[in-house]
């Protein structure tokens, strides 16, 4: 058996074993996930909230923003409390300060530390305790919580009204006036958070964690680190030393890659532009206007987290608040990137096929105008949403989810996965004859269609969850999107259309690519696919999971020790030879995809990774850190780089700007690096320390969070903020000047279409 078959052998095993764990242990989420009661009842019986009231609660979260506005078990967003730590330490000194008046006449800070002993164990009694009887499906709890409840309920609805006493908190929260416009909505909305804070405090039957294992910590409610938190995370450390040490020797001993003759003159010079590829400009055109678009919501998102409502003295939040601002923040990110990697394939596929089969530019065409729809319907739907302008029903089909990166409505959902089932048979129509003629790259194909197969099924994992599931059963689906989808199967495309690219270049073989890309494949979903596992810790799952997300999650990190090694090398190619330097910027995106897998993948991602950590952590600053430099250092840096590759080759025959391009590499580079030292990074660490020391409560509070050294490290980020756009500008700039204003000289598409047919109907359609 040679080498590329038994990579194939590994990667079926791979996938086929770690699908299976995922599986198992989702079956496990959906029986062991925190109950939803049919009704909660005093100690008298009488009902104080239902299971209907619960549901529809949260049903009303996700209206108003849901994870875009705070965050719920650690998920969401970080101006806004996490409003389950935000209740539980309401809750718990509300109960201790009426029982220290009650029995000492003073509150509960007031008691010597005898006293409040005597009193924090009394209350941990009471609240830890778990009194949901499975054959009635009702839970109990006392008259001393149901104070709490009360007055708790009170406290927020008061909140997101527009009580003026709440002014000041909802500008600190950048949530504005009467963010639930319907009376009756509020009670559902707090039933949902007693309910998700129940779950929090709450022992699972038979074990002394709760059911978000003891997350959020907080001393008053017994709520702490657990021996397997702390056990697993030892092993988390472990493996990666380990596997590190492994992945060092094995690139030692493999020695380095067979080297290549650099071709005299660039091969793609003479290659045939069919129409469908010259029809992807259009979509590099959206892309970079997208970016743009994106980094402006970022800047008024970013400053919402200073002035609340305001931008700078404008009450812009009335029209469009916080929640709808990062909602289309994040989602444009994701929409602009995938775009980015999604038209890089539509021009790979005909250009390796050679040809365009019958009706493929329609389809591309087509895809186009399908894109721009969803794009612009779903932002619409998601502000009608929050601006509660929509039913619950209507909100969850075409408004706001509230689930982060997957907000849009279900409509819209349906939208997507169709076009990506389009954009699927625009890849594979292309490639088919050449599978059939068994070429040297029929391997890469496969892999390359294997990818795309995915791409396109497993963002129908967002159709799993209803519009009333489980939060527990919904957080597992949603990471099957973000992780699975997006951080793993684009990873793997990326991985071969570079590799593609490489190929095409004559800078690397065909049978050598083939076998980088299988290892690499191998190695990122061995720890990759039950690594997903890792972002559920604490959302009301059982322990395995959390060993397996901690054992496996590390793994994910191991491959990125080798990346200065890959920027080294990419960036020996730009040297090579004089031809290759005309690739130079697409070459030094790449190299820097390597710089930010190494820092904000790898070390930024693990210090938010091990249990004991993220236990810290989960829903702070350290958090959008690795998010930021992940998601645009890595996969952004990665979607303008295969950007510019395509764009190179279409416009082979143009002199580039480089020193417009230089300006924007080193723009875009650098500010991202000062957003996350100067800023995100003293933040989150500050926050994590007070976390550890008060408790989570307190680490997402306005107390903290508005005092001024914190408010001036939040200002800090404008410098790095301020440096990055100017740099996405210039790379607007750059593609619109490439597109538009260089039509009347000769490109290379009207220098060799295959014959004159073709010409005419590129014209037609461009």
């Amino acid at each position: 058996m040679n080498s590329t078959k038994r990579l194939w052998l590994l990667f079926a095993l791979v996938m086929v074993i770690s699908f299976s764990v995922l599986g198992y242990y989702g079956v496990k989420i959906y029986q062991e996930a925190p109950p939803i009661p049919e009704k909660i009842v005093n100690s008298k019986g009488e009902v104080i909230f239902t299971g209907e009231e619960i549901k529809d609660g949260q049903n009303v979260w996700q209206s108003i923003g849901g994870q875009e506005v705070g965050s719920i078990w650690g998920h969401g967003a970080y101006v806004a409390p996490d409003w389950t730590a935000d209740w539980l330490h309401r809750e718990a000194v509300f109960i201790l300060n009426s029982w220290a008046q009650k029995h000492y006449g003073v509150n509960f800070d007031d008691l010597n530390e005898e006293n409040k002993a005597y009193l924090k164990a009394r209350l941990q009694k009471d609240i830890r305790k778990n009194t949901y009887d499975p054959q009635s499906k009702v839970i109990s709890i006392s008259g001393d919580r149901e104070s709490a409840v009360k007055a708790l309920s009170d406290y927020y609805s008061r909140l997101f009204t527009n009580d003026p006493q709440f002014d000041k908190l909802r500008e600190h929260y950048a949530i504005p006036k009467n963010s639930i416009k319907e009376e009756g909505r509020l009670k559902k909305l707090n039933a949902f958070l007693f309910w998700a804070t129940w779950a929090t405090v709450t022992e699972r039957p038979g074990a002394k964690i709760s059911y978000t294992h003891n997350w959020p910590a907080d001393d008053l409610v017994g709520n702490g680190p657990t021996k397997d938190l702390l056990a697993w995370s030892g092993v988390s450390i472990i493996l990666l030393l380990f596997f590190v040490g492994v992945m060092v020797f094995y690139h030692v001993r493999s020695g380095e890659e067979e080297s290549l003759p650099v071709p005299a003159q660039d091969p793609l010079i003479r290659e045939k532009l069919t129409p469908s590829m010259i029809a992807v400009k259009k979509y590099f055109f959206v892309v970079s206007l997208l970016i743009v678009l994106q980094v402006v919501l970022g800047v008024i998102t970013a400053h919402y987290g200073v002035e609340g409502n305001g931008f700078f003295g404008i009450p812009l939040g009335q029209i469009i608040p916080y929640s709808v601002t990062r909602t289309w923040h994040t989602q444009l990110a994701i929409f602009w990137i995938a775009t980015a990697w999604l038209a890089t394939g539509l021009y790979i596929a005909p250009a390796v096929g050679g040809k365009d089969p019958k009706f493929q530019i329609f389809g591309v065409n087509f895809l186009f105008i399908a894109l721009l729809i969803i794009v612009v319907g779903s932002m619409i739907g998601q502000w009608m949403g929050v601006m509660q302008k929509l039913n619950l029903i209507d909100n969850f089909w075409f408004g706001h989810q509230g689930y982060e990166y997957v907000d849009l409505g279900r409509f819209w959902q349906i939208f997507l996965l169709v076009g990506l089932f389009l954009w699927l048979a625009l890849m594979v129509r292309p490639l088919l004859p050449l599978l059939k003629r068994k070429v040297e790259e029929k391997n890469l194909i496969i892999l390359f269609l294997i990818s795309c197969t995915a791409i396109a099924m497993f963002y129908g994992a967002g159709l799993m969850w209803g519009r009333q599931t489980n939060l527990a059963i919904a957080e597992y689906w949603r990471w099957w999107v973000v992780h699975l989808w997006v951080e793993g199967f684009f990873e793997v495309f990326a991985t071969v259309v570079i590799a593609f690219l490489f190929v095409r270049l004559g800078l690397l073989k065909t049978k050598t690519a083939t076998l980088s890309v299988l290892m690499s494949t191998v190695v990122f979903m061995s720890g990759g696919i039950i690594g997903t596992f890792h972002h559920l810790y604490f959302t009301g799952t059982p322990t395995a999971v959390m060993a397996l997300g901690a054992t496996f999650s590390a793994l994910e990190v191991v491959p990125l020790v080798l990346m200065g090694y890959e920027a080294y090398h990419n960036f020996q190619l730009t040297k090579s030879s004089k031809w290759i330097a005309d690739y130079k910027w697409p070459i030094c995106f790449m190299i820097s995809v390597a710089f930010w897998n190494f820092l904000g993948a790898g070390i930024f991602g693990f210090i938010i990774n091990p249990p004991i950590a993220l236990y810290y952590v989960q829903g702070l600053n350290t958090t959008p850190l690795h998010g930021h430099t992940a998601l645009f250092g890595v996969y952004g840096m990665l979607g303008i780089g295969l950007m510019l590759f395509v764009l190179r080759s279409m416009y082979r025959d143009l002199t580039w700007n480089d020193k417009l391009l230089k300006f924007t590499f080193w723009s875009i580079n650098i500010g991202l690096f000062l957003m996350a030292v100067l800023s995100l990074l003293p933040v989150g660490v500050w926050q994590a320390i007070e976390s550890i020391e008060k408790g989570m409560w307190y680490a997402r509070s306005a107390e903290l969070m508005q005092q001024p050294q914190m408010i001036t490290l939040k200002w800090m980020r404008a410098i790095g903020d301020s440096i990055f756009g100017i740099g996405t500008l210039a790379l607007c700039w750059f593609v619109l000047d490439l597109i538009f204003k260089r039509k009347s000289r000769t490109d290379r598409s009207e220098m060799h279409l295959v014959d004159k047919d073709l010409e005419k109907e590129s014209v037609i359609n461009n």
